[in-house]
């Protein structure tokens, strides 16, 4: 877009723009990406391409040349509204970091999740892979799956597997990886995998796995998704070896998984939820915390009355929104009678959702 006059132009050429790259808006176009190494020639080709273009923040531009229809967000222009001019500075974000991951040297013990035994003895072998990775060869345990109950530990074990064997643990959350054009998320997958073997051994551990790898019978098939899909099998199958990286996803809808990916995963361990004894354990552990004292407080009623809960459901529906009204009420101390309303009120709201659910 150009404006009606000289001095019009001159009066709002940009001072700097930032960049994001984002993708392609289409799938099936390209597999590569544009890497720019000199920053300085690709701000002189940018600027080549795109002057006299009116630049708003949240809009995006469109590379015409060496990758047509590769876009690139405008992230901030100043002043804002203004026009690319030929000295104006561009600037390209590293966009290393566009999914929301963390590297975790966690502080999460595995004896920390309470019950699980089985799903701990079948870590086992990711506990010694990681350990020794060198020592497996092309028998590595590389891909595992975590499924079960919402809040029964799938987490926490996978932090504490981590934290036992000494080495950095990626998280992503898959419903980050979902961007606004195909072939961010794929990047994005690959990038994590990169970072993952300069660090390894290293895990990477994708929460709610389902909100990519869906079954298509359950979903409309977009091309992001697909595209992520592909990045990620293309990660599992090991056509790009990673020595000493092991991937674990997590999902509490096992059987919604799409078959291509769900075969992928060597082991399947699954969480359950507490029996009554473990129920106690968890009631225990988390009331030494409180900030204030309890009283007459039945912890043996409490952990019978909460059965169906997961471990997440009795810390934080039940424990804590107890010690809050506490609090609340301006007690100074936690009453049994907290915590058995506090259930009550829960079974109840469960069982009014049970009833007035709908089937088709």
């Amino acid at each position: 877009m150009t404006l009606n006059s000289d001095a019009d132009f001159m009066d709002n050429i940009a001072e700097k723009i930032i960049l994001k790259p984002v993708g392609y808006p289409l799938s099936g176009i390209f597999e590569d990406y544009p890497e720019i190494e000199n920053p300085e020639v690709f701000e002189c080709y940018a600027r080549e391409q795109w002057e006299e273009h009116l630049a708003r923040k949240g809009e995006y531009l469109f590379d015409r040349r060496m990758y047509p229809d590769f876009a690139y967000k405008i992230i901030d222009v100043d002043p804002p509204e203004s026009v690319i001019g030929p000295y104006t500075t561009i600037i390209v974000m590293e966009d290393n970091n566009n999914v929301e991951t963390s590297e975790l040297n966690t502080d999460i013990n595995f004896d920390d999740v309470i019950g699980q035994d089985n799903a701990r003895k079948k870590c086992k072998l990711v506990e010694k892979f990681l350990e020794n990775p060198d020592k497996f060869g092309k028998w590595a345990p590389r891909n595992i799956l975590f499924y079960g109950p919402s809040g029964t530990g799938k987490t926490m074990l996978a932090k504490g597997l981590a934290n036992k064997t000494d080495v950095p643990i990626i998280t992503i959350k898959a419903t980050e990886l979902i961007g606004e054009y195909v072939g961010e998320g794929a990047k994005q997958i690959h990038q994590v995998y990169d970072r993952a073997e300069n660090m390894a051994p290293c895990i990477i551990f994708i929460d709610e796995l389902d909100a990519v790898a869906l079954d298509r019978r359950y979903q409309e098939l977009r091309g992001d998704v697909a595209e992520i899909v592909n990045a990620l099998l293309t990660e599992m199958d090991g056509i790009i070896e990673r020595k000493g990286v092991c991937t674990i996803g997590a999902t509490n809808r096992k059987d919604t998984l799409d078959s291509a990916v769900s075969n992928r995963f060597e082991e399947e361990i699954e969480f359950v939820l507490p029996d009554e004894n473990e129920r106690l354990k968890i009631i225990e552990t988390n009331i030494k915390t409180f900030p204030l004292p309890i009283k007459n407080v039945n912890i043996s009623k409490i952990a019978k009355l909460t059965q169906g809960f997961s471990g997440r459901d009795i810390v934080e529906k039940v424990l804590k929104v107890s010690l809050h009204q506490t609090i609340i009420d301006d007690k100074e101390e936690v009453n049994g009678r907290y915590l058995e309303d506090t259930v009550s009120r829960l079974q109840k709201k469960n069982n009014s959702k049970t009833e007035n659910r709908m089937y088709i």
